[in-house]
């Protein structure tokens, strides 16, 4: 398996800074990481399913190739039991993001592969971000020198977006696509459909090019017209 094919960046339009919602701090933290690129660092993103994990490493990862920097995403599940050869030379990149550490933590080989890495990156002075549902200090982590290495990572730990939060990042996605959600549409939808992100995202692609194609703007009757033809 050659480390290089699994890992052109599957960044969408969404996956920005500006359109992540909530946790600012977060956001400024990992910003100024990829402005300090030559500085050895390692940040571990934890939160539940749904919290935001992805969209800020596919973020930094989009933020750093705007600065010109070597930027990697690996999905750690695709490639669990392979890490020790998905994993070299990873540390040529200047920044790294890992997703999914939990699909490996109970992996003796990938824990370990993932430890060796650790080490020359920080050695290489790169920025490493991790992210799981697991927080670092958990047992379930088969390497005890692993579980040592991601504790002394800065912590950046996520909370699921509210409904409030919900609202105001779908606005944002849709004034990316050149649409309006008013509260009278946004109050409908939330009534309606499936009230997380990314099932809301897909909804709002669906919106959109029908919006297009009508030359409509997003009312809820043409909302409701949309759905019941979809």
């Amino acid at each position: 398996m050659s480390a290089q094919l699994p890992l052109a960046l599957p960044v969408g339009p969404d996956q920005r800074f500006d359109l992540f919602v909530g946790h600012d701090w977060a956001v400024d933290t990992l910003q100024s990481a990829v402005r300090r690129s030559d500085l050895a660092q390692a940040f571990f993103v934890e939160g539940a399913e749904g919290s935001g994990k992805t969209h800020l490493l596919l973020a930094t990862c989009r933020a750093a190739e705007a600065e010109g920097q070597r930027a990697r995403y690996l999905p750690l599940p695709a490639f669990a039991g392979a890490l020790s050869v998905a994993l070299e030379g990873m540390e040529a990149n200047d920044v790294l993001a890992l997703d999914g550490l939990e699909a490996v933590a109970a992996s003796r080989s990938d824990t370990e592969a993932l430890f060796h890495l650790h080490n020359r990156a920080m050695d290489a002075g790169r920025v490493l971000i991790y992210a799981s549902t697991l927080p670092p200090g958990a047992e379930d982590w088969a390497l005890p020198d692993l579980r040592s290495r991601l504790s002394q990572s800065v912590r950046l730990t996520l909370e699921g977006l509210d409904e409030a939060g919900r609202r105001e990042a779908l606005r944002r996605r849709a004034a990316r696509r050149g649409l309006e959600l008013d509260d009278a549409v946004l109050d409908w939808l939330f009534r309606r459909v499936d009230r997380d992100l990314r099932s809301m995202t897909s909804l709002l692609d669906t919106l959109d090019r029908a919006a297009m194609a009508a030359q409509r703007r997003l009312t809820v009757p043409f909302v409701r017209q949309v759905l019941e033809q979809s």
